[in-house]
């Protein structure tokens, strides 16, 4: 089944995690309408060259056209027309930058695919896994109801009131009437008439003081509330985005969370709504005692404080700041590259709709200026919340923002304490929202995680270290001296982010086995079995390890780069084992059949490179293990890993080259393993025609990688052709070739498997 179709029959949970992946760059109208066609694209590779990105961007637009048609024949001129508005928008932002859009499309994705194994692991595993988390949505769901139903309550009690009171206001009217009138009503009946006004009067102060009493339980009811969402549940909607924003789980429930701080508004707006009814009848009637009188002034000011606090903070900033040419690195910014940063008001009233104006500002809260660079933030930097260019949401979305430093003497990042990737700035909004009182504004301000700014996109790696290390040991986002004196990591934290930054740009994060081996460069192979071991951030981004000449984390950086550049599917079918010790390395290999090899990483490599192990036996059937050169992007990007370990060959002098790599790690054979990446037949070059070379082009040609190995290293491994071994060969190979095969095979020539079957051992 197709992704998309999948992805539609999950619960509205995970449908919220999708919808929060799409936006006015690449509206989810084109997921749903192209869904086939954009699940038949391998966008990872499309990222990645320019060329193919224009291309499948002109693919994309002339589908939209195909819809278009479609659309046209059904007479659908509102979707003909939405259609029209997605195509010159795509055309406006990702004409000169294809890859741009491939990367949206590449990322969603793989973000669509977490959701659906997040969806699938939770079925399988039960709800008992989920159910804290669950068991905590439905109470504050409960509590929410239950505000409701006693806002529902308090209104028709205080409509009861209000006919209550007309109806007494009618009757001691009408008895003073009566007792006026000439012909009045006699003693008893004025006795009578006067006890029933007498109950009447006592019914209503005892549903005066009902009505004070429960407006006064529901405003407790509703602060215990705002307390449970202000206090626990948007600390830890924060928490989690900062956790996303590293490469975790996706953020969601921010539309529960707006529910949550919608229905507590409405019900505060209804609260004072009761107590100016309340305010009209005391005006109509009123007593000495009289509750409403009494009460009336603190439920406002209750009231009125609550809802100020709930609205002061309801401005959150819903997506970090980010750069589109690299959404998985956000909170790093570079200088006169445009980023995107996405506000909300989580309280969705029809009345607040473009009300709400808010302005960006930059370093806002900074105190400390000497050393640090300053920067001058342009572009539009104020935008009107509304609903109608937000799904809905009453958001604002800063698309145009850039940075540019200001070139002030004495503001040299040498004089500073910290290098540039080490200092954190803020981006904070301010906005202004003025209730239906006069003079009643209320100040809003959010503030986004601390960033990195550089100024040169080869600092990208570490500034975005800076942003790891940040969101993992602390939740202040105020915390602009951090790295002053950053504390130390757990490598029990250290190793799940490391994990995340594996699995946010591919299918898969990083094994037990393959964390023990990072634990041992970090933390040494005695240490590396403890969960608390900490680590220096000097450790993880800025000396080098051991003794290698780059940081831990550059290495880590690059090999990053070279999966996503020329590995991702070997990465993801699980081909590459990656990070494994040269010890275990020997140890798995051991027991293994001659031509058994596994892939791993280089550690002497800071660009990122991959190498491959393959295990031999010498004639005493001692092990003897060959690691080649490692492959960097340069030799990947003219041939792909898998070619280079099909035709990989080994040669001495004068011996005759062969391929010694059979088995991939345990026991897959090559061509099993690697076969679905080999050039397809007709992708292959056609053969040469012998008569007419020049109406076929060229001959096919193809690069190979051979290894050179001195005779020498071979014939320490080879003991020389006894007279036995000779006769006994003679039997199967004629007496002119004997000699040619002894020299082979004392040159290091060694038969394949199904040769050496034809040859029975004779010893």
């Amino acid at each position: 089944m197709a992704q998309w179709c999948q992805l539609q029959m999950l619960d509205c949970k995970y449908l919220e995690q999708v919808d929060q992946l799409y936006d006015d760059s690449f509206p989810m109208d084109i997921r749903q309408y192209l869904s086939k066609w954009i699940e038949s694209i391998d966008w990872d590779t499309v990222a990645i060259q320019d060329s193919l990105a224009t291309v499948r961007f002109h693919d994309l637009l002339a589908q939209l056209d195909d819809q278009h048609s479609r659309f046209a024949l059904e007479n659908n001129f509102l979707l003909q027309h939405n259609i029209r508005k997605i195509k010159r928008n795509l055309q406006d932002r990702f004409q000169e930058d294809p890859v741009h859009m491939a990367m949206i499309i590449s990322r969603n994705l793989k973000e669509e695919q977490k959701i659906l194994d997040t969806a699938k692991s939770a079925e399988q595993e039960g709800e008992g896994t989920v159910s804290a988390m669950v068991v905590e949505k439905q109470k504050l769901d409960l509590k929410v109801k239950e505000m409701k139903d006693r806002v529902q309550v308090a209104d028709q009690n205080i409509k009861n009131l209000e006919d209550l009171q007309d109806e007494y206001d009618f009757k001691v009217n009408t008895l003073k009437n009566r007792e006026n009138e000439i012909n009045g009503m006699t003693q008893k009946e004025l006795e009578k008439e006067k006890m029933t006004v007498g109950r009447m009067c006592f019914e209503l102060k005892a549903k005066r003081q009902d009505v004070v009493t429960q407006l006064t339980d529901l405003l407790n009811v509703t602060q215990v509330l705002l307390s449970d969402l202000i206090s626990e549940e948007l600390p830890e909607w924060k928490q989690r985005q900062q956790i996303a924003c590293i490469g975790g789980p996706p953020n969601a429930c921010v539309d529960q969370l707006q529910n949550w701080f919608t229905a507590v508004a409405e019900s505060l707006q209804q609260v004072r709504q009761h107590l100016k009814k309340l305010q009209e009848l005391e005006q109509k009637f009123s007593y000495e005692s009289d509750p409403i009188t009494q009460k009336k002034a603190y439920l406002e000011a209750r009231a009125l404080e609550l809802l100020k606090n709930l609205l002061s903070n309801s401005l959150v900033v819903e997506r970090q700041p980010c750069m589109p040419t690299h959404p998985q690195r956000p909170l790093v910014l570079k200088t006169g590259v445009q980023f995107t940063v996405k506000l909300r008001f989580l309280v969705k009233l029809q009345e607040f709709n473009y009300q709400l104006k808010v302005k960006a500002v930059f370093d806002k809260d900074v105190t400390e200026k000497k050393g640090f660079r300053k920067f001058n933030i342009l572009g539009t930097n104020t935008k009107v919340m509304n609903m109608e260019e937000s799904n809905g949401s009453l958001a604002a979305e800063f698309r145009h923002l850039q940075l540019k430093e200001q070139k002030v003497a004495g503001n040299r990042t040498n004089e500073g304490p910290l290098i540039v990737t080490e200092e954190l700035h803020s981006l904070s909004f301010e906005s202004e929202l003025q209730l239906n009182q006069p003079g009643l504004n209320i100040k809003l301000e959010a503030i986004s995680l601390p960033v990195v700014v550089i100024s040169n996109v080869c600092q990208l790696p570490s500034g975005w270290a800076s942003i790891l290390w940040y969101n993992m040991l602390t939740t202040e986002p105020k915390n602009l001296k951090f790295f002053l004196s950053p504390p130390s990591a757990k490598w029990s934290q250290l190793s799940e982010i490391l994990s995340w930054q594996f699995s946010s740009v591919t299918k898969r994060g990083l094994n037990q086995e393959q964390l023990n081996m990072l634990a041992d460069k970090l933390l040494g192979a005695k240490a590396q079995r403890n969960p608390e071991g900490l680590i220096p951030w000097t450790k993880f981004c800025k000396q080098s390890a051991n003794e290698k000449a780059f940081p831990f984390w550059l290495w880590i950086e690059g090999i990053l780069d070279v999966i996503k550049r020329h590995l991702l599917s070997l990465w993801n079918d699980g081909s590459i084992m990656g990070f494994i010790s040269k010890e275990r390395e020997k140890a798995l290999l051991t027991d293994k059949c001659p031509g058994t090899f596994l892939l791993r990483f280089s550690e002497s490599s800071r660009e990122g490179a991959i190498t491959f192990t393959w295990i031999e036996h010498d004639v005493h059937d001692k092990p003897v293990f060959h690691s080649v050169e490692p492959y960097t992007k340069k030799e990947l990007t003219a041939v792909s890993l898998p070619d280079i370990i099909r035709t990989y060959k080994v040669m001495a002098a004068e011996n005759i080259p062969e391929n010694p790599l059979r088995f991939l790690y345990p026991n897959i054979p090559k061509d099993k393993a690697f076969g679905k990446y080999y050039p397809k037949p007709s992708e292959a070059a056609e053969p040469m025609d012998v008569e007419n070379p020049e109406r076929t082009g060229y001959m096919k040609t193809e690069l190979i990688s051979v290894s050179e190995v001195h005779p020498s290293r071979l014939q320490d491994n080879m003991m020389p052709m006894s007279p036995d071994d000779y006769k006994a060969l003679s039997q199967y190979v004629s007496p002119r070739d004997i000699d040619a095969v002894a020299n082979n095979l004392i040159s290091g020539f060694e038969f394949d498997a199904e040769m050496s079957a034809e040859f029975p051992d004779q010893n």
